[in-house]
């Protein structure tokens, strides 16, 4: 299995000198199994640049966490999609009020865009993620719905033995006097059991936190405290705070490192960056 990220933001960052590292594009992570078989996990905008790198593909398999602005902006720019014939999936939650395709139609129409989601030239279809676990190639995936505003779920992919947990807008520490919890009752928990690559919301610093409590994200500190929890393998900070500058990210992180010491490497995601689980 092959790990790769296209976007890692929380909103879109300036592009310039202070992104190039980490990359100022929204959530985007590519997986491919040795079989061929591509996974795309969320298309903010950097499923753009990934979508020109697809060519030749025969099926595509689109996993949505959940349909914020920015895990959905760069879908109408998606190449794949004005291929015709292609076989395209779109997998999502579902909503107690409206289903996925109509949700998905508010934003690929007018006035928001200027093409409909039915005149997509590939053979699309459009999928409510079960909560379970389906097969998709060499790919097991698992999903559950997590800790995060309106209907959002985390995903587990699993290949040949090994596993990637991906987990982007979370907020497991939401209630919680003390964290983290028992593992019973943290959300998210199973997903990330014993996961080789955990790619988990850090969005912000310890002393940030306080006042964003209950608008679904992480802090650091919680990341690295669930990643011990769960006993992962490998910790990925991921939707960086768009504000913070490469180096500001960094001094975020050693900081933190010093101070929780963790015992499993931690890497922040950043564009371009590849993780091969063999």
């Amino acid at each position: 299995m092959k790990v790769t990220i296209w976007g890692t933001r929380g909103s879109i960052a300036a592009p310039g000198p202070d992104t190039l590292r980490y990359g100022g594009n929204t959530s985007c992570i590519q997986v491919e199994g040795p079989d061929g078989t591509v996974l795309v996990l969320d298309a903010g905008s950097g499923i753009r640049r990934l979508g020109a790198r697809l060519v030749g593909a025969k099926r595509i398999d689109v996993l949505l966490t959940h349909l914020h602005m920015d895990h959905i902006q760069g879908l109408g720019f998606f190449a794949p999609l004005y291929v015709k014939g292609l076989e395209v999936h779109l997998w999502g939650p579902a909503s107690t009020t409206l289903d996925l395709r109509t949700r998905l139609t508010r934003y690929l129409s007018p006035p928001l865009f200027p093409v409909l989601l039915r005149d997509l030239a590939c053979h699309l279809e459009i999928h409510e993620i079960p909560r379970a676990t389906i097969e998709i190639g060499s790919f097991s995936v698992r999903s559950e719905l997590v800790c995060h505003p309106g209907p959002t779920v985390g995903y587990r992919i699993g290949s040949a033995g090994k596993s990637l947990a991906y987990l982007p807008d979370h907020e497991p520490a939401l209630g919680a006097r003390s964290f983290p919890l028992g593992p019973r009752w943290t959300s998210g928990h199973d997903l990330a059991a014993g996961a080789d690559l955990l790619v988990h919301d850090a969005q912000y610093t310890e002393s940030e936190y306080p006042a964003h409590v209950g608008w679904g994200h992480s802090s650091l500190g919680h990341a690295i405290a669930f990643a011990a929890q769960a006993g992962a393998r490998h910790l990925v900070p991921f939707h960086h705070d768009p504000a913070r500058d490469d180096d500001a990210l960094e001094a975020v992180v050693h900081r933190e490192l010093e101070r929780a010491k963790p015992s499993f490497p931690v890497t922040p995601a950043a564009e371009g960056t590849s993780y091969n689980l063999s």
